[in-house]
């Protein structure tokens, strides 16, 4: 939140970002993909981390090109890694942790798909580390499935396809 004349303002960027996501899934990639470069250019390379990590992780599914996706979800991972060490890690660092395990599968799904095998299981590997962390509920169940359905399209028959006991504390 923003501060202006004493009130506090709400963020806009990710309202912003959820429009544009919804154009993208009812069908209009191309408005999906010019309203997210605009807010892109808006906020830049040094704004901040979480909303380019959330802008870039979507923004990279409206690319065409598989080497402009593999670029974008690089950006969002990267942009991550500076959530979870900047100054707003401890609140920001729990959304990214939760992230963390989908930018992984996105990026070894990148590297399946241009050919990359063994990047696609170093990512896959990643991902599976980091869903450990995830709560046991709809978003988690749907990260372990997509993790299970990469791991079938890698040919791997991995421990990471049935999600591992949950640690007691």
């Amino acid at each position: 939140m923003a501060e202006r004349q004493g009130r506090t303002v709400p963020d806009a960027v990710p309202t912003r970002i959820g429009q544009a996501v919804m154009l993208h899934h009812a069908g209009d990639r191309e408005e999906a993909r010019h309203r997210f470069l605009d807010l892109w250019a808006e906020i830049g390379p040094q704004g901040d981390p979480l909303h380019r990590c959330t802008l870039a992780h979507y923004l990279a599914d409206t690319q065409d090109d598989p080497a402009d996706e593999l670029a974008w979800d690089l950006r969002a991972l990267s942009a991550a890694q500076e959530v979870a060490e900047g100054p707003s890690a401890r609140s920001d660092g729990l959304a990214v942790r939760a992230f963390r395990p989908s930018l992984h599968l996105n990026l070894a799904d990148d590297y399946l798909g241009l050919g990359r095998y063994d990047a696609a299981r170093a990512h896959l590997a990643r991902a599976r580390e980091a869903a450990v962390a995830l709560a046991d509920d709809r978003y988690g169940d749907g990260v372990w499935a997509a993790i299970a359905r990469l791991e079938r399209r890698l040919g791997e028959d991995g421990p990471g396809s049935r999600r591992p006991p949950r640690q007691r504390p």
